[in-house]
């Protein structure tokens, strides 16, 4: 076995890294909401746009410092 470790050892440490993965990829998709449809005409270059959820939000309350 690699490492030297025993075959349950390496099959839970196997199973841990795998629902790691899994989770962190949901976590991701859940935090930037792709938009999974699929237009009947493509965009034409520049179109496409992407945001963050909330950054419209956030980007009109930018606060200027005073100096």
């Amino acid at each position: 076995m690699p490492a030297g470790v025993s075959w349950p050892t390496y099959l839970r440490a196997l199973a841990a890294s795998m629902l790691a993965m899994l989770a962190g990829a949901q976590a991701v998709h859940r935090y930037y909401r792709p938009d999974l449809s699929i237009p009947e005409i493509p965009p034409k270059p520049g179109e496409l746009r992407t945001e963050l959820l909330g950054l419209t939000e956030r980007s009109s309350k930018v606060q200027t410092s005073q100096q």
